[in-house]
């Protein structure tokens, strides 16, 4: 999944990219605000794989938090890299489509491709 998630900013930083702390209900990550200028301290904005996009008013982004979060949707969106490896680590697998590789049990057996010589 990948969405835009509404968040309060805490602290902007202003330099040759503008970026700011933006808290996520309760999850604290740096974005670049560079593209909305009219955002400040307190204001709320949407933010899509760490550039906000726009500025949105806070009942809106409040309510968009509980729906995402009922959905089980934020804790996949905010997660850290190593969280996502550890759960694609532990989640079931299932062989290739096109058979060409096989589970069993912990190893992972893959054939090899066949190759013609491309000689006529």
């Amino acid at each position: 999944m990948c969405l835009a998630i509404p968040g309060k900013v805490e602290q902007i930083t202003e330099g040759d990219v503008r970026m700011g702390r933006v808290n996520f209900g309760g999850v604290v990550k740096n974005v670049c605000l560079d593209y909305v200028p009219e955002v400040c301290v307190g204001d709320y904005t949407i933010v899509h794989v760490g550039f906000a996009l726009s500025k949105i008013d806070e009942k809106t982004a409040l309510e968009t938090l509980e729906l995402f979060e009922k959905m089980g949707a934020l804790e996949e969106e905010l997660a850290t890299e190593e969280e996502v490896f550890a759960r694609a680590a532990n989640a079931p697998q299932s062989p290739c489509p096109d058979g060409s590789c096989e589970l069993t049990g912990q190893n992972l057996r893959i054939e090899e491709p066949t190759r013609s010589s491309g000689k006529k």
